[in-house]
């Protein structure tokens, strides 16, 4: 798949610290800082709006961004997002420019493309295990994901980074890593039923009826010593 590249506007901001990033959030910008070999951080903001939209349709760590900085372009990747703790809206954006002759280092989703067969006649179920890969590449040839073909799994197969082609790219994963496996569907067994739990046996005479506790008792017990 080939690299996916997105148009992102900034602002530079001098309000450093925390009164003044609360300020920018209140007026829908997001405090956001821009770093990378040979070049001094610079702080920055965007838009909340256009950065929730962004990160909804593409992934959030293999798409090349086109971020407009005073109207100059700079290619960057995110490097971080941090979120309100409860919240979760975003609170800080971290960009790192990238070159285009430098390679970078980037973990990409996988994604499973269709249904294994083992799943549609056998009642399995698809279990993915990893969901991303860390790759070698330069910008240019950076996907934005990894599809990976399903179809053909029956029942206990399985796919591992090793079966993974990707062009102009190294991978970095250990190859022995398994990346999703069909799983069998689950039998219940049923409970034997024997002669002795059929038939109950007669009391003997003059003996003392067992006491059943109520299956909650103990339960209850503890209840109502927590409770005091």
């Amino acid at each position: 798949m080939a690299t996916t590249t997105v148009i992102l506007t900034a602002e530079r901001r001098d309000g450093i610290g925390k009164g003044p990033a609360r300020q920018m959030r209140m007026s829908g910008r997001i405090p956001a800082v821009i770093y990378g070999r040979g070049r001094d951080p610079a702080a920055l903001s965007v838009s909340s709006s256009e950065l929730d939209k962004l990160l909804s349709e593409h992934a959030t760590a293999s798409t090349v961004i086109e971020l407009a900085v005073g109207g100059k372009p700079v290619s960057v990747l995110i490097r971080e997002i941090q979120r309100h703790p409860v919240r979760r809206v975003i609170t800080h954006v971290d960009f790192y420019e990238i070159r285009a002759g430098e390679t970078i280092t980037v973990d990409v989703p996988i994604v499973l493309d269709g249904v294994p067969s083992g799943v549609r006649n056998t009642g399995g179920t698809l279990d993915q295990v990893l969901r991303e890969v860390s790759l070698e590449v330069l910008p240019r040839h950076l996907p934005e994901r990894i599809s990976l073909d399903v179809d053909h799994l029956e029942i206990g197969g399985s796919l591992h980074v090793s079966d993974l082609e990707i062009e102009n790219a190294g991978i970095l994963t250990d190859p022995t890593k398994t990346i999703c496996t069909v799983i069998a569907p689950r039998v219940e067994e049923e409970p034997e039923t024997t002669e002795a739990a059929a038939e109950p046996e007669e009391e003997e005479e003059g003996a003392e009826p067992e006491l059943i506790r109520k299956p909650k008792a103990e339960d209850e017990g503890e209840d109502a010593g927590d409770a005091g």
